[in-house]
Formats: structure tokens, sequence, C-alpha cells
């Protein structure tokens, strides 16, 4: 069984800042495997549903990004959720915009949801889907940069984003970190603008 989040910030105002990545992610992902992400409690939308016979929750957390851990803490304390098989999705300031990672353990780098996760938990060893959002040149521009909505030329790519990280937390859950991190750890991000016009699915 796998619990996996995505992070962002609720209410319409937020729906695609960047800082939303994980909960875009988590939306394609959830719609690709018809799983109602509806139902509210522990601080969160969640659902259940099955990623071939995999069974699966999904979560995003209603707290706003920098109080997150509250929410992971009690659906993984309720469902009886290994750490290992906890995998968090978020939007990535150290990532060129469009770049796809995925990670297992390690630590914050700053992240305000990874750091509440982290808090709470008291543990670091869980997976990350890491989505690339770029950054600003001017360090003191980072908090209104990540809540900015995405502009006209990252909103054509993000079709062709959200199914690439959809497909990565697949091959996570199908085949185990490592596959999904030897697959897309060693990909170029400019291979998304050669799909960007390509339909999506």
């Amino acid at each position: 069984m796998k619990l996996i989040v995505g992070l962002g910030n609720p209410g319409t105002r937020y729906q695609f800042s960047r800082h939303n990545m994980g909960f875009l992610v988590l939306d394609r992902f959830a719609t690709n495997f018809d799983i109602s992400v509806n139902t509210k409690g522990f601080d969160a939308h969640w659902g259940k549903g099955k990623v071939d016979d995999m069974s699966v929750y999904l979560a995003k957390p209603q707290t706003f990004m920098n109080v997150s851990g509250s929410a992971v803490k009690k659906l993984i304390e309720y469902f009886k959720i290994d750490l290992e098989d906890l995998i968090v999705i978020h939007d990535d300031l150290d990532l060129p915009f469009k770049t796809i990672r995925i990670k297992s353990g390690g630590g914050h780098a700053g992240h305000k949801g990874l750091i509440s996760i982290i808090n709470h938990l008291g543990n670091t060893e869980f997976i990350r889907v890491r989505i690339g959002i770029g950054k600003p040149s001017d360090k003191t521009m980072v908090e209104g940069y990540v809540l900015e909505p995405l502009t006209e030329n990252e909103m054509t790519l993000l079709p062709v984003i959200t199914k690439t990280a959809s497909d990565a937390v697949t091959i996570i859950i199908n085949y185990g970190v490592q596959s999904a991190m030897n697959q897309y750890n060693e990909r170029s991000p400019n291979h998304l603008n050669k799909e960007a016009d390509t339909p999506s699915q």
C-alpha cells in the first residue's frame, strides 16, 4: 500500500502557481487511474484507488504548504503506511523548469512543505518526486516567485510535465524507486519541449 502526497496551497488563487506543482501532478495521476480525491479528512482532500494490483491513497494537504506535515502524519498513522511507501510530489527551485527528478531520502533544501513533513515524521527516509520550477535571479524574490501563476509559455508545457511526472510515480509503484531514478534522473528536460506539441492522452 502506498500513500502519494502532492504538495501545494489550497484555493483557486494558487491553483496554477509554481508552488502547486505537487497538486497538479497528483490531479493528473488521479485522472489516469480514475481515483477521486474529494474525501475530506486528516487536514487533506484524499481518495483511495488501485494502480494495477497496488492499493494507493492519494492526498492533497489543505493546511497550506508550510504545515503540510500535519496532514501527512495523520494519514500515515491512520492508514498505517510504512515510511518507505510514502511518495511526496513537490516543486523544486533548485531544478530548471520542467526537469523531473526522483529522490529517496535526503534533506529539505529549504522547501517549507518538506521541512514540515520531516519535522512531523521525525524522519527523512521517504521518496520525493521533484518538479523543477527554476528560480529568480534575486533570492529575495523567491517567495513571490513560487506563488506567482505559471507564465503562458510554462502553461503550454504543463500537460506534458504532469504526464511525465505521473508516469514516474507509476514506475515507482510498479517497479521501485531505483528503476524510476534510472529512467528519469538521466533525462534532459529538453525532451519535454519536443513533446509539448503532442496532444496529451
